[in-house]
């Protein structure tokens, strides 16, 4: 198998930044959706051109941890109820609903959006909540203590949105019921939201509180971090990151660990990808800030704490590994992704189930197949448990990344695809 020559590893790293293709960046800037989903179509096929242009990537096969027959994509497929692209989903783990936000663009310039909750057994839809016909969109922030969260982005000019949030509590009442109001701006736009999934007995979960991560666009480029009980609408103190490591560039892995009530973040090292990050804690109560070394080289794709025991999982762009960090004495170690020989195997998305100690790990271009995608399993010790093969799902032409939604209780979840165009969502088991 040939390797990336240098040129096309350094043009993938360019666009790996996420500065180009982070949606909610362009979004900071005043415009909507609209923009990054045609720069993304025009760019993204572009530089994996380049990047077959000098590699040939062809994936190993035959090694340990291929997928368990038993387990892997399931039946349910979920389309939206308009054949838009999706802009976010998750499923409820207390319940049997998920929501997901969709985005069609129209004949006449304007684009039909729409929030709808689905059957996660059935994968129907159940209803459609909101729609318009406008420049609006709508992206779904996730499910919180069973709420749904949705951003809904209203475009009252050039350069001008204005963003308000709607809460659906519980996801099974099918319609907006109240709002969510954090203690931001304009000029300040929230880009995650980690909840976190706890056992109680035998079954998965969703505490409380959640953290949140906000972009500075004001121009003194302080994020901005705090807690939320996103049901009762209220919020812990609003903290700014002033560390110059994770205050530019692309956003920063995130998590939140409610045991301790930190936030955990990695980011790669500003300038130069191709040394270790950094992964820091920030304390939500009190704000302290700190900060270690990471051994993974690259953009942080993905993050996800296991906050009984002070275990953070992380994915890594440029050396296409996983890492797993002990939080309290700040150290870890990574690993290549399973078969993977070069960066077109990044990994992606991480998620953590709290019942069975997993973390769940998505990988779009997949090293344990000969093509599509995989989700890996892994356990807090960083042993791989299976590879599941047969799924469809690609970042490229995505204005949400691909995201793992998980039922811990039910050892099942879904995550966006087969359909290229961003239309559809997949159930799997593990």
């Amino acid at each position: 198998m040939k390797t990336c020559h240098v040129p096309a590893l350094l043009i993938l790293t360019l666009f790996a930044n996420r500065d180009v293709f982070d949606v909610p960046r362009q979004r900071a800037i005043g415009r909507p959706s609209i923009l990054p989903r045609r720069l993304r179509s025009m760019l993204i096929p572009a530089v994996l051109l380049c990047v077959f242009c000098f590699a040939e990537l062809i994936p190993s096969a035959g090694h340990a941890g291929e997928s368990n027959p038993a387990v892997g994509p399931g039946s349910v497929i979920v389309h939206s109820q308009f054949g838009g692209q999706i802009f976010g989903f998750d499923i409820d783990p207390n319940g049997k609903d998920g929501i997901l936000s969709e985005s069609l663009s129209l004949p006449d310039g304007n684009y039909l959006a729409a929030v709808e909750t689905f059957d996660q057994t059935t994968g129907e839809i159940i209803k459609v909540i909101s729609m318009t016909k406008s420049q609006d969109d709508f992206v779904t922030l996730g499910v919180f203590n069973s709420v749904g969260l949705i951003e809904s982005e209203h475009v009252v000019g050039f350069l001008d949105v204005r963003r308000k949030f709607h809460s659906i509590a519980p996801l099974d009442a099918n319609e907006f019921t109240g709002v969510w109001t954090p203690p931001i701006d304009q000029e300040h736009l929230v880009t995650k939201v980690s909840g976190v999934l706890t056992r109680v007995g035998g079954r998965a979960r969703v505490a409380s509180g959640s953290a949140v991560y906000v972009m500075d666009n004001s121009g003194s480029f302080t994020p901005l971090v705090f807690t939320s009980d996103v049901r009762s609408n209220t919020f812990g103190p609003v903290i700014g990151i002033t560390d110059q490591d994770f205050t530019s560039g692309g956003d920063p892995g995130f998590a939140y660990d409610n045991r301790t009530n930190q936030a955990v973040l990695g980011h790669a090292m500003l300038g130069n990808p191709f040394v270790p990050g950094f992964i820091a804690t920030v304390d939500l109560t009190t704000g302290a800030f700190s900060k270690f070394r990471g051994v993974g080289l690259g953009d942080v794709n993905g993050l996800a704490v296991d906050p009984s025991t002070g275990t953070a999982c992380t994915t890594t762009e440029i050396d296409f590994s996983v890492q797993f960090y002990d939080l309290a004495t700040q150290t870890g170690f990574s690993q290549p992704l399973p078969g993977a020989l070069n960066q077109f195997f990044s990994g992606a998305d991480v998620e953590f189930d709290p019942v069975n100690k997993l973390f769940l790990v998505a990988q779009p271009n997949s090293s344990t197949a000969s093509s599509g995608s995989s989700i890996h399993v892994y356990d807090v010790e960083g042993n791989l448990v299976e590879s599941l093969n047969g799924f469809s799902f690609s970042n490229a032409g995505n204005v949400i990344f691909a995201h793992i939604a998980l039922n811990p209780s039910r050892r099942s979840g879904f995550v966006d695809g087969p359909d290229p165009g961003v239309r559809e969502i997949q159930s799997f088991t593990y």
